[in-house]
């Protein structure tokens, strides 16, 4: 690579997913259409959890900051997405590709850890049932939802300042509809040996360590379940850990399918299909998951409801 082609850049230019003309408003509807049900099924996760007393538990504690999770960083790469299907100029300035990037990895891990965070809850609740609104006090609950924010957030960081020491790059161009470190990376004219390292290893940490814990909880859990004695009380334990279990399933599916894949010529394309799954559709479906299967929330949903039509 001939150090002739390397610069500095002030812009990057995301090609997005298809550069087909007569697939841009067909795209653009679509997703615009995930997005609003993104906003509006998690927004109303939030704001049902707190105007219902009756879902004024940890177990929602932990949901409602999932929903913004989901709610933030759909919002950090979806709007850029749609304005760069309808537009001819797909450029974005090199402090904004910057902050795109920071913010998403910084959502992305935190939702990892949250849905660590919860899988503990669902243990405590359903294995030590007498003691779960003791153990999960209000002071244990806000330092758990801290410490995945503060998780996600170090992550990132170190990330971040590690691509802003790469100094050139052997293009503006990236194959992506967003600004994901892999591409950046594969673009740069220096060693980014150590990026590419420390995101190999802290992606390999996080899931080994989440995926772990969410295993051994549930391990328990499932003992539990089988040592008791009312077939309806084993159902009703089941039913609080599907709704988890089925968000745990989409989004950790997701991710190792999208970096444990065996490399192909059109790897990049497969890479775009499945982030577009985990980025824009999986904040959509969480809500979605939660409110379909959760008796609990639907009842405080109808509650409202009716509450706003009598009044």
């Amino acid at each position: 690579m001939g150090e002739e082609n390397c610069t500095a850049v002030t812009e990057f230019i995301l090609l997005g997913l298809s550069d087909a003309p007569e697939l841009r408003v067909f795209l653009f509807m679509v997703f615009l259409l995930i997005y609003g049900i993104t906003v509006l099924g998690n927004l109303g996760m939030i704001t049902l959890i707190q105007v219902s007393p009756r879902l004024h538990t940890p177990m929602y504690f932990f949901l409602s900051h999932l929903s913004l999770v989901d709610f933030c960083y759909s919002t950090t790469i979806v709007p850029k997405m749609l304005a760069n299907i309808l537009n001819k100029d797909k450029a974005i300035s090199f402090l904004g590709c910057m902050v795109q990037f920071y913010l998403f990895c910084a959502y992305a891990i935190t939702e990892v850890f949250l849905l660590a965070v919860m899988a503990y809850d669902r243990f405590v609740a359903i294995c030590s049932p007498l003691l779960y609104m003791v153990t999960m006090s209000q002071k244990l609950r806000m330092v758990l939802v801290s410490s995945c924010y503060l998780g996600g957030t170090v992550c990132s960081l170190i990330h971040l300042c590690l691509a802003l020491e790469i100094p050139t790059y052997r293009s503006n161009v990236i194959n992506h509809f967003f600004c994901d470190l892999p591409p950046l990376l594969s673009l740069a004219c220096s060693d980014v040996t150590m990026n590419e390292l420390f995101l190999y290893i802290v992606a390999s940490f996080n899931e080994i360590l989440t995926i772990m814990f969410i295993l051994t909880s549930y391990l328990f859990i499932l003992i539990t379940i089988l040592r008791m004695r009312s077939a309806e009380g084993r159902h009703k334990a089941f039913s609080t850990c599907a709704s988890h279990l089925t968000a745990i399933v989409v989004f950790h599916g997701t991710i190792l399918f999208t970096y444990f894949q065996p490399s192909s010529g059109n790897n990049e394309d497969v890479d775009k299909v499945a982030t577009v799954f985990y980025t824009v559709v999986i904040p959509m479906l969480n809500p979605l998951i939660y409110s379909l299967r959760n008796k609990d929330v639907k009842e405080a949903l109808r509650r409202v409801v009716c509450s706003k039509m009598f009044s």
